[in-house]
Order: C-alpha cells, then structure tokens, then sequence
C-alpha cells in the first residue's frame, strides 16, 4: 500500500451461489524467497508465477537497490542475475519494505553478515511492528543495530565484517526468525543452527537447499534441529512459484459459506507446513476434494474443487497454529456460519501481525451480530447459522483483515462494509475481479 494512498471504503453484499475457477496468485512466501535467494545465486533465476503484489514488488526494488540485476519479463515471469553470497553491495538509499512483515525480516538477515550499511523502514502499519525478534538474533551474528524505541523500524544495520556461526533457539513459532537467521549464516564461516519447539513453514530450507547449499533438519530432544552450513556457493535455478494457499482461503471460505456454491482452485500448495486450515475445514465437515496431486517447483500442489455443506465448530490445537497462522483469521469468519463454536488455541502471534488480527476480528464480528470471546493466546467463536451482518469493520491497514469481512458480507443477511479495502493489493491484487468473476456482490 502507498504511503499517501487514499482509504477505500468497499461492501459486500449476501451473493447468489458461486461457481467457476478462482485462480489464485503466486505464494507469498515463495515468491520472496525466490527473489531473495536468486540474488545471492550466481547466475540467472528465471522465476514463473511471482506473486505481483505490493509487498513483493518492494522485495524485488530491494534486491536491486543491494546490486542484483532484477527484470520483469511479463505476467508473473521474472529474471534475477545474482551477485552470490556475501556480494550485496551498499544501497544508495533507504530501503523502502512498504508493508511487508516478511520482505523487511528476511532482507535484513540476508544483508547483516555481509559488511555494508542499510537502513529499513515501513509503512505505518510494518512500523508498529516488533522487530527485536530479528536484530537480537542477528546482533549474535556481530551486526550492529540502531533502532527506534521498542526495537521498531526504522532500523539501521552495520554489517557483520567478521561474523560468527551462531545456534539459536526462536522464542516463539515463526517462520521469519527462523529464515532470517538461515539467510545471514550463508556468509558465515562454519555452522549456523537454528531450533524450533514445533515446525514452522519449510520453505527456505526446501529452496536452499535447491539453490545447493548443505541444509539438513532433525528431530531430536531439543526439538526440530536446522543446520546450515555457510559459504556455499548458491546456484541459480528455474522456479516455479505454487499458488498460495492463504489467498486460496478467500474464495474456498465464499464458497463454503454461500449456498449453492461449487468453485475450483487450481494448482494450490499442499505444504505440509503450510495445510492446518485445510485441515481444520476438513475436521469441521466441509466438502473440499484435492485433485491432481502433484510436484511443483520442489512444493506438493493440489487442485481445490469446494462445496457449500454444513459446517460444525471444533477446537484447533495450539500446536496447529504454526501451519495456519495467516488463516485464522479467514477462519473465525467461517466459523461465524458453523453450529457451535469454534476455539482457536495458540494465537498470540496474531496480536503482532499487520494489526492485532485477534482484536481486530472480534471487534469486527461482534459489529456484525457474531458472538466472540478472547484471551491473549485464543479466541473463540460462536457459530450462528445466519449472521446478521449490517456493520462496518475496521481493516487497520490489514489486507487479511479486509478479505475476511468482504467474505463475510458475502453470506449475511444484511450488507458487511470495511473501511479501507487498498490494502489488499500488498497480497491479492486481482482479489476484487476475481471473486466478481465468481458471482460474488462486491464493490
């Protein structure tokens, strides 16, 4: 989202049954990952399937701001000439992360073991946003840190000139410690080990290892044990960015929600890592089929083909969150629809999001006649078959939060409207043609 972008408002109204095929854009993930570790690569990756949102376009004017060579060849199709590990030159400027939590995290790990100056900031929303979780980490490393009050952007990091291998237990499940630290020990003499309590999603170690460096995860006592060892020479390779499925989740909730509804979601990632709402749907009785099982780009994709049905609350383990963590918050909007109520465990991560996602769902939810409860680590929704809708919700410059409420409007009994709507295209630009395309009442 712009700086000086304008809000803009956008309602839902109760739709018709939707049908056809909701093709959803690359993974986010993903597509960060690609462009960041074909500029540490030698040679040239061809990427197909980018994601061309906000988000990582703001990657993309990074890698070229610390020397890669970065061109858009057409829809979805980039090209990256690296300049290898440890080759990122000083940027000019200030690099610009716009809104994203995860372009900002994992550029600083891949720039602080070498020994160049950069400075980071953000949007107002990726200002607010805790960022110790990173710089402590990578400050073991030896990179020197400035920060804001609060260890918030913007930051300013002095490269490590001498860095050290560092073995690093994350405080909390997080897919963005644990890849920032993995970045940072690709120039760094020895091992680097990062441990997790429970997994979290595996995709820089699946692409790492695919661009040639030695990366091997156990199990052991202290738990999920990943080992890096630096100095590789990383090589260049095709990839082919799967689908995401957090944006699968918009169109799969609308069609689980309005009545009649059959659509089909094509060529979605099945990362075991990345599949705890999909599971959780299952537990709650919802008809999605997985067709076309197949590999792609390293990654297990699928073909979605979904169908309204009742819906039953359950209660999703806290040791799922990990593999759900950007659903949840799609998920209490179809919970709102189930019998019974839906408890979701081992949230809190979702307070220190793009917004307290937690706060932000349930303030939205009780406008619309929904029933929720919360703690610091749950929350707790009350399933009512027909809601009443009628209210307006507050995105916070959440692009997550204003999907969810668009497709909650979808099945309400009256009209749900959202007070900004352009953050949406940091993640899911076509997000409003697409789901129009399905017979939804959006505007």
């Amino acid at each position: 989202m712009s700086h000086s972008a304008q809000p803009r408002p956008m309602t839902a109204r109760r739709s018709g049954a939707l049908s056809g095929v909701a093709t959803v854009p690359g993974d986010k993930s993903i597509s960060h990952r690609a462009l960041i570790l074909g500029a540490l690569s030698v040679g040239e990756t061809r990427i197909t399937g980018l994601l061309e949102g906000q988000d990582v376009l703001d990657t993309a004017k990074a890698m070229a701001a610390f020397g890669a060579q970065v061109e858009r060849l057409g829809e979805g199709e980039w090209s990256v000439h690296g300049v290898g590990v440890g080759g990122f030159g000083e940027p000019e400027g200030v690099i610009d992360c716009g809104n994203s939590g995860t372009g900002v995290r994992l550029i600083m790990g891949a720039m602080a073991t070498t020994p160049i100056t950069a400075t980071f900031t953000g949007d107002a929303s990726l200002s607010r946003r805790p960022m110790a979780r990173i710089t402590d980490p990578l400050a073991q490393f030896g990179a020197q840190i400035t920060a804001r009050e609060g260890g918030r952007l913007p930051i300013t990091i002095k490269g490590a000139a001498d860095p050290l291998p560092v073995r690093y237990r994350t405080p909390v499940a997080s897919a963005q410690i644990k890849s920032a630290i993995l970045l940072a020990g690709l120039n760094v003499p020895g091992e680097t080990v990062v441990i997790e309590s429970e997994p979290t999603r595996d995709h820089s170690e699946r692409m790492l290892a695919g661009f040639g460096a030695d990366i091997r995860t156990e199990r052991t006592d202290e738990g999920y044990v990943i080992t890096l060892q630096g100095r590789p020479e990383l090589r260049a390779q095709p990839v082919a960015v799967p689908r995401d499925p957090s944006s699968a989740a918009f169109p799969v909730a609308a069609a689980l929600i309005v009545p009649g509804s059959e659509i089909r979601v094509p060529g979605v990632s099945r990362n075991p890592t990345r599949d705890g709402l999909y599971v959780t749907l299952r537990e709650m009785g919802a008809d999605i089929a997985f067709e076309n099982q197949r590999e792609e780009g390293g990654e297990p994709v699928a073909d979605l083909v979904v169908r309204h049905g009742p819906l039953k609350g359950v209660t999703v383990p806290a040791d799922r969150a990990a593999s759900m963590i950007d659903e949840f918050p799609i998920l209490s909007v179809i919970a709102a629809f189930a019998e019974g109520a839906t408890v979701m465990n081992g949230v809190a991560e979702l307070r220190v999001k793009e917004s307290d996602r937690i706060d932000a769902m349930a303030r939205g939810l009780e406008a619309n006649g929904v029933q929720v409860e919360e703690t610091r680590d749950s929350m707790t929704v009350h399933g009512m078959g027909k809601v009443p809708g009628g209210g307006t919700a507050a995105t916070h410059l959440d692009h997550r939060i204003a999907m969810s409420f668009l497709i909650l409007g979808l099945a309400t009994e009256a009209p749900v409207s959202i007070d900004d709507g352009e953050p949406i295209a940091t993640s899911f630009p076509d997000f409003l043609p697409l789901m129009q395309g399905l017979g939804a009442d959006l505007d």
